[in-house]
């Protein structure tokens, strides 16, 4: 029989063994808890400060962020910079474009300490996943600086799902696809409402700024980190 239900619960046993990891398995959201990524380096030197401060503008609900999330959904690209020209104008799409297409140098590599605390949590007997808002072309496009990432045994990409952090059922995915249970895996995010559905699907959650203080929570639930 199933595990699933279709009124879209899982109905995972705690009991259930992870045969690859017997500490456990530590589920990370990317790029925010291990990426170091900062949109602006996409445009720093091209535009004037004003302009890329009102192309990555948070508060705008069509903006760049609705932009990026839409790619990372699975939009193709070009359709999701014509909806954005419908309602920003071709000049300021076109800085658009230029961010998208110069966004290997958002991402700078992983966050400093991340590729020695993925070892120790290796040598500490945890499996390591992923959880990806973006998509395979950029990780591919940016593999030299993200190498410390093959430290996770496997990662599930937005764009290949077409679902992203904000909905639950990706992390459902992730635990069915890597077949371990959420009563044996931590999930750790810097967005506490991700962290939230993890928790409401049974994980650990850990909101996490910076790799010492995750290295401080994770010593806290005793794991030697």
């Amino acid at each position: 029989m199933s595990d699933y239900d279709f009124s879209g619960n899982d109905k995972f046993s705690d009991d259930r063994p992870d045969p690859a990891a017997p500490g456990g398995s530590i589920l990370f959201g990317l790029p925010g808890t291990l990426v170091d990524r900062d949109p602006r380096r996409a445009l720093v030197g091209q535009y004037p400060d004003g302009v890329v401060d009102m192309v990555l503008a948070p508060e705008d609900p069509w903006g760049f962020a609705c932009v990026s999330r839409q790619i990372n959904l699975g939009v193709d690209p070009q359709q999701a910079l014509a909806d954005y020209e419908t309602t920003h104008g071709p000049a300021v799409a076109w800085v658009v474009r230029v961010c998208l297409e110069n966004y290997t140098l958002a991402v700078k590599g992983l966050l400093p300490g991340a590729s020695e605390l993925l070892e120790d949590l290796r040598q500490a007997g945890l499996t390591l996943w992923g959880l990806a808002a973006t998509t395979r072309q950029l990780i591919e496009a940016a593999s030299e600086v993200l190498s410390p990432l093959s430290a996770l045994k496997g990662v599930l990409i937005s764009s290949e799902e077409h679902m992203d952090l904000s909905d639950s059922l990706f992390y459902r995915l992730a635990l069915r696809r890597f077949a371990i249970s959420p009563g044996h895996t931590i999930f750790v995010d810097a967005d506490p409402e991700h962290v939230a559905v993890a928790d409401r699907l049974g994980m650990d959650g850990i909101v996490a700024d910076d790799i010492r203080g995750l290295r401080q929570l994770l010593r806290q639930r005793g794991i030697a980190c």
